[in-house]
């Protein structure tokens, strides 16, 4: 994966209101990150997950996406159990974590306040993913986390919205001969209302592991 985006990541106030929501939460939590949250893991990834954006506890103190909130907890433990990370919890970004084949990244790199960006914060933060996508010939399967995720998917691949509908286990083929599968996020909503269950969770992770076996 290329790297020529990440200084202008590391520095990015393209956003307004994310800029300003950000320099507040500096100012109320000045040990945390409050920055945008790079990308995390195998550079020559195989898999890449593309959540929504950092939570305020988690990736925005943390630094690395979904480390130290609810929503991590699920992500990281499924992945230790498909064989994509070397242990089942990510605490703190330098607990010795690592992916195997797999890299976490996020439609919008910026905390959200409400951990709602606006569509039109999409559409700007969306150049980085087009750009790590175009930077990781490797990546053969996407699995969006929610429909955020994956709308911004198809934008960063040059596609319609039209062109793919999300539902939780769907399997699309995108324009470059990516695989594309969506997954209801690992959200402590959708996990305490058991809209995602651990082993539907399991399920979409399932899906990605045999489409890579397939391509071996």
């Amino acid at each position: 994966m290329r790297n020529s985006s990440s200084e202008t990541l590391a520095g990015c106030t393209a956003c307004p209101r994310l800029a300003a929501f950000l320099a507040e939460v500096r100012q109320k939590y000045p040990r945390y990150h409050s920055a945008p949250v790079a990308p995390f893991g195998d550079p020559s990834a195989r898999l890449l997950i593309v959540g929504l954006a950092p939570g305020m506890h988690g990736a925005n103190r943390s630094g690395r996406p979904f480390t130290g909130d609810h929503a991590g907890i699920l992500l990281y433990q499924t992945l230790h159990r498909f064989g994509f990370a070397n242990r089942s919890e990510s605490l703190a970004a330098d607990d010795g974590l690592e992916l195997i084949g797999a890299r976490i990244t996020n439609a919008v790199k910026c905390l959200p306040p409400q951990n709602k960006p606006e569509p039109a914060e999409v559409r700007t933060c969306n150049r980085f993913l087009e750009d790590e996508l175009k930077g990781s010939p490797e990546v053969r399967v996407i699995l969006a986390l929610g429909g955020v995720a994956h709308k911004a998917v198809l934008m960063a691949s040059g596609m319609k919205q039209t062109a793919a509908a999300f539902a939780h286990g769907a399997r699309h083929q995108l324009q470059d001969g990516r695989i594309l599968i969506d997954s209801y996020h690992c959200s402590r909503y959708n996990t305490q209302t058991r809209r995602l269950s651990a082993e539907g969770f399991a399920d979409v992770f399932q899906a990605a592991r045999a489409e890579l076996d397939r391509q071996d």
